[in-house]
């Protein structure tokens, strides 16, 4: 994964200063590495029986679209609070550098339907915490979290504990 690592750079001081935004536009606009990520995503879940790709706003779209669509699943975005036109479930959160709020719609996942949940990075784990705490509201079973980018030093995985996990690059 060392070449896909050497495709997103770092932005200092984004979107606050002392952050390093790890952006990954620099991947996504080489083809073959972007085709790369996504096969290997297909490659990790084929055998899970996911039902539902669950995907964070809003650059988890971009990876969990066609996951969904290579797995045969349906998709479903999480938004940020004030997104989504129909009813909702919500869940407030701790980001590394603030507060937000996730909403689901309330018909977005039924019960007992295996759940995979995708976004391009797993920080400290809220924003994804959170959104298992949805899939779970609304009867669903998270059968794993899928993530491009793991930064290993935010110690993101312990709000996910009890959760399979797979991230293609990780930044110790």
């Amino acid at each position: 994964m060392e070449h896909l690592k050497q495709l997103i750079r770092d932005i200092p001081d984004f979107p606050i200063p002392g952050i390093i935004f790890k952006d990954i536009t620099t991947l996504l606009k080489d083809a073959h590495a972007f085709g790369h990520v996504v096969d290997r995503l297909v490659d990790e879940y084929r055998d899970h029986q996911v039902d539902v790709v669950v995907a964070i706003e809003s650059r988890g779209f971009i990876f969990g679209a066609p996951l969904a669509y290579k797995l045969n699943a349906c998709f479903v975005p999480v938004r940020k609070f004030g997104k989504l036109p129909a009813q909702t479930v919500t869940k407030e959160y701790a980001l590394e550098y603030g507060t937000s709020t996730l909403e689901m719609h309330v018909d977005a996942i039924q019960e007992g339907q295996r759940v995979l949940i995708v976004d391009d990075l797993l920080a400290t784990g809220g924003t994804a915490r959170a959104t298992a705490e949805l899939v779970e509201t609304l009867g669903g079973h998270v059968v794993g979290f899928a993530f491009v980018v793991e930064l290993c030093f935010l110690s993101g995985r312990e709000k996910l504990a009890g959760y399979s996990i797979f991230s293609l690059i990780q930044y110790e």
